[in-house]
């Protein structure tokens, strides 16, 4: 395997630079100097007096190459190590494969059902007990995901790895599904790391986070970067009383447009376009922690495992525990193609068929659009739902068009609209807008209708779930009822001397609330006991200051995380024009 990655996407430098642009996709958490180490030579002295060590991990970790330089190291201080590969102790693969086949959706190319399954369950556990150290090695190290297992008397060193990189060394075939004995194709590999890997490799995680003494950011081929687990424990408190950003990450797609790419400088041009950018989709995304100008990057998970409480406020957490429920992303079609015309599960529908906690309730936040964009919104005043399935399955079958004007409205886009999508309204975006859409977070149950015979990046139409469709979608969302119910109409709530408040009312089944301030100086805003999702759609940047002294600034079309329990903070205007910032919260 000569290519460990596939992607024009550039992997997160070990050192933190000056980005081209305002727009930052490294943003940084400082842990103080010192604390994040760069090269395998001092993670082998860290461990050179441990009699044992276990090397735990995520899946999509290449633990060959991280074993391999660890080893040169070890060598170099004259250290021989006897090695231990957790795989060895795998079940059989034909047994894993019947373990979880009950929650892979069958046929289904897309879905499958969240697996209960604990990481245990994949390992023959008499074997996994018979792995005992050798006392007559120097040190004796037991690697692999899972190999924490073992419980040996020693330090636990943890590889975490971010899930965009996970994808990308599978689109590569270099990396395998837990217990896979080789690479699957990148879609399959994709439904089984998001119903069972994931899932399974979660709960490790949690259990592990207190015990790990030392964390390794395993994206990188040849480096890495390291730090004490305490530190980064440290880290993740931090964060759970104050505010952060995740590291945003980018991807291309058969409708993507350029507007990304043409403001946001840093990011890769050898790409024909962006469709979206994956600004605060937590099971996706990570945090990046610096120390002199070193990066080291955790998954977002982590951070809602430690302080998941202090991020989200108590009456949330109660309700959706370590889910974080709010997601931001952007949608770009400008000089691109309309979004596929499509809907989202009703909660029952989704709780039943995939075992998802939350359910995807959208808007659309129009951040910039040009004059003849309209968002497709609800079905006209005379649809009839059998006549639209009869003209998406011969659309389906025999590739020609869909009328669309005939059964779907259509809605001006106008810039800052806020446009309601409550699960099973049908919706798409129009070409040429720029959406940053505002969602709770589950964000792969889409069900596709149309897809304006677009094929993906790949070549091959996109998969389209017409039935899922018709069972959840709500024929009632239509002509005027649309502009009544599904147009967010703005309203006052409160003014200072240089700033105002509004309120954009989201329908009554979406479980999130929309504000919005306009700020010509700065503003002062509680938390309530709920944690505040913000970004910045107008203006040039702000700081953002919480009520325990952190200061982070935000530019243009950034997003940040308030944590709860930061209590308060206050929005500083940096710029020299009035700024516009929206938050989204629990109701």
């Amino acid at each position: 395997m000569n290519e460990i990655r596939k992607t024009t996407q550039y992997i997160l430098p070990t050192e933190k630079t000056a980005q081209p642009g305002n727009y930052d996709p490294y943003p940084v958490h400082y842990l103080g100097e010192g604390k994040i180490k760069s090269d395998y030579m001092s993670l082998a002295r860290r461990l050179a007096d441990s009699r044992n060590v276990m090397i735990d991990g995520y899946t999509g970790v290449r633990f060959d190459l991280f074993v391999a330089e660890l080893a040169e190291a070890f060598a170099a201080l004259g250290i021989k190590p006897m090695w231990w590969n957790v795989d060895a102790v795998l079940r059989p693969e034909q047994e894993i494969d019947s373990l979880i086949e009950p929650f892979l959706g069958g046929d289904d190319p897309i879905f499958g059902y969240r697996a209960p399954l604990t990481i245990d369950a994949f390992f023959d556990r008499d074997k996994l007990r018979a792995i005992v150290p050798d006392g007559r090695a120097d040190i004796n190290i037991i690697y692999g995901t899972g190999a924490a297992l073992a419980k040996w008397d020693g330090p636990v060193v943890y590889i975490d790895i971010p899930k965009n990189e996970i994808q990308f060394r599978a689109r590569a075939g270099a990396v395998k599904n837990l217990g896979a004995s080789a690479p699957d194709a990148p879609k399959k590999m994709y439904k089984r790391f998001y119903f069972i890997d994931w899932m399974v490799l979660n709960r490790h995680k949690k259990a592990l986070l207190d015990r790990m003494d030392v964390l390794v950011d395993g994206q990188r081929e040849k480096e890495i970067t390291w730090a004490e687990g305490a530190d980064i424990r440290a880290g993740l408190d931090h964060l759970g009383r104050n505010a952060f950003r995740v590291r945003p990450w980018f991807e291309p797609g058969a409708w993507g447009g350029q507007w990304i790419r043409e403001n946001i400088p840093a990011l890769p041009s050898d790409v024909p376009n962006y469709a979206w950018s994956f600004e605060l989709i937590v099971p996706e995304n990570g945090l990046i922690f610096g120390s002199d100008n070193k990066m080291l990057e955790v998954s977002f998970d982590m951070v809602m495992f430690r302080a998941g409480r202090n991020v989200v406020g108590d009456e949330c957490y109660a309700t959706y525990g370590d889910e974080f429920p709010i997601r931001m992303d952007y949608l770009d079609n400008f000089d691109g193609g309309n979004l596929s015309i499509q809907c989202h599960p009703q909660r029952s529908y989704i709780q039943k068929n995939f075992g998802e906690l939350l359910t995807q309730e959208e808007t659309y936040y129009i951040l910039d659009t040009c004059d003849d964009a309209v968002v497709y919104l609800g079905f006209k005043d005379d649809i009839v739902p059998e006549k639209f399935e009869a003209a998406l399955t011969e659309s389906f079958h025999n590739g020609t068009e869909l009328d669309v004007d005939r059964y779907i409205n259509s809605e001006p886009s106008e810039k800052h609209g806020l446009y309601l999508i409550p699960p099973g309204t049908l919706h798409s975006s129009g070409r040429n807008n720029l959406v940053l859409e505002i969602s709770t977070t589950p964000y792969i149950f889409t069900f596709k209708m149309y897809d304006w015979l677009a094929l993906d990046l790949d070549g091959r139409p996109r998969p389209l779930n017409i039935r899922r469709a018709m069972e959840n979608l709500c024929f009632d969302r239509k002509g005027d009822k649309v502009k009544e119910e599904l147009v967010s109409k703005p309203a006052l709530l409160e003014k200072g001397s240089d700033w105002e408040l509004w309120h954009l009312p989201t329908h009554r089944n979406h479980s999130y609330d929309v504000h919005r301030y306009r700020i010509n100086s700065a503003v002062d805003v509680r938390t309530d006991g709920k944690c505040h999702v913000l970004n910045l759609v107008e203006g040039r940047g702000a700081d953002i200051i919480t009520e325990n002294g952190d200061r982070l600034h935000i530019n243009y079309a950034e997003t940040l995380v308030i944590s709860a329990a930061a209590g308060s903070y206050r929005i500083v205007n940096t710029g020299y024009k009035d700024i516009m910032v929206v938050k989204a919260f629990m109701k």
